[in-house]
């Protein structure tokens, strides 16, 4: 086997959540004075902290990005979430499948915040999967594109980043990925939009796959 652990991407790898979050982060944009039609905010927003984009949004709402603004956000984007949130498709089979194969060498390294993180692990069914081995990147000195998260992620399971597979949707999660020393694969399901094939590729993904029923064959590589 060529690789010893896979480390996950969690939002657009795992749960369907991205258009969920980037929902709710439109509304709130337009209510305070920028209005982005749904696939602007994605193509935005997607793979992106709203934090590390402050300066855009103050600029376009003329109003300062605040610790309650913020909070407002959280609170709107985790009740939608619990509401509303599944799996991507395949997600959980080839999850219980390469956890197996792997005796459990594997991590969800995400650039979100571990409540979000865990809380949408639980959700869909996969929590027990990945105990103990959910890596935030609010946690870390540096969030994606750096590779701190993935860094963490690899030396928490014993496993040189080298022989690490890394999973990812958004060309911000490839270029983690690859600064870190991992092989990284992209998940695109579609052609077009933020994590489009031939962005991820040009970031760095070695292949680019569109249902989680292969990735099972990536881990011999």
């Amino acid at each position: 086997m060529k690789f010893e652990a896979i480390l996950f991407d969690c939002d657009g790898v795992l749960v369907d959540s991205e258009p969920l979050t980037n929902g709710v982060l439109r509304d709130m944009l337009e209510e305070s004075g920028w209005v982005l039609t749904p696939q602007a905010c994605m193509d935005l927003f997607v793979g992106k902290t709203v934090r590390s984009e402050a300066a855009r949004i103050e600029r376009h709402t003329g109003q300062p990005l605040t610790d309650a603004w913020m909070a407002a956000f959280y609170a709107r984007r985790n009740h939608r979430l619990e509401a509303e949130l599944v799996a991507i498709d395949g997600a959980v089979a080839a999850v219980q499948a390469v956890h197996a194969r792997l005796q459990g060498r594997i991590a969800c390294a995400s650039g979100a915040d571990r409540f979000k993180v865990e809380m949408q692990l639980a959700k869909v069914g996969l929590a027990p999967y990945f105990a103990g081995r959910v890596f935030s990147g609010h946690e870390m000195p540096a969030t994606k594109p750096a590779p701190d998260v993935y860094l963490a992620a690899a030396a928490a399971l014993g496993v040189d980043p080298a022989r690490c597979l890394v999973v990812e949707d958004t060309v911000t999660g490839v270029t983690a990925g690859v600064a870190a020393g991992a092989t990284v694969v992209g998940y695109s399901p579609s052609p077009w939009g933020h994590g489009a094939p031939d962005a991820l590729r040009a970031a760095g993904a070695v292949q680019v796959f569109a249902s989680m029923a292969e990735l099972p064959a990536l881990l011999e590589g």
